[in-house]
């Protein structure tokens, strides 16, 4: 299978905003904070693709894209000994292309971006109750840091 990496642009935008639905609709079963009923969006895509602190990549296969990510450089606080940050969000490859290569591709591109910034700290979010993604970012070298607590008061 050829995966072809590309930075996305605003042609990309209806593609990338069903993507951003499906990742919501399987996530929310995980996260009881979000709204169940009601259409939410995670990210502003539109900045993801135009700003200069982020970068915002497809996977394309077949001429059809099949995943995306982005990274953004963040400020870290003044405790860490990095003075910036990379994050890593909305990693997503279509259900058919898992397992195949597409998430590496997306990692690779954002790492190297990451690499021309002068970011070597990266880190990502993900659901304690999605062990198939927290396996794959384990394959690709991340490591748990952070666990975070959640309790509601009755």
């Amino acid at each position: 299978m050829n995966i072809k990496i590309r930075k996305a642009t605003l042609n990309d935008l209806d593609v990338l905003l069903n993507f951003e639905q499906q990742l919501i609709d399987v996530e929310r079963p995980m996260d009881p904070s979000l709204e169940q009923k009601k259409k939410i969006n995670y990210f502003d895509i539109p900045e993801f693709i135009t700003s200069d602190t982020a970068e915002m990549y497809v996977a394309i296969v077949d001429n059809k894209i099949v995943g995306c990510g982005y990274g953004l450089i963040k400020q870290n606080k003044s405790k860490f000994t990095q003075k910036k940050q990379g994050y890593i969000g909305f990693i997503f490859v279509k259900e058919e292309y898992r397992g195949k290569g597409v998430n590496k591709c997306i990692f690779e591109a954002i790492f190297n971006w990451f690499k021309t910034k002068g970011i070597i700290e990266i880190r990502l979010s993900v659901y304690e109750k999605n062990p198939r993604a927290i396996k794959a970012y384990e394959k690709i070298g991340f490591k748990k840091n952070l666990v975070e607590m959640l309790h509601y008061l009755t």
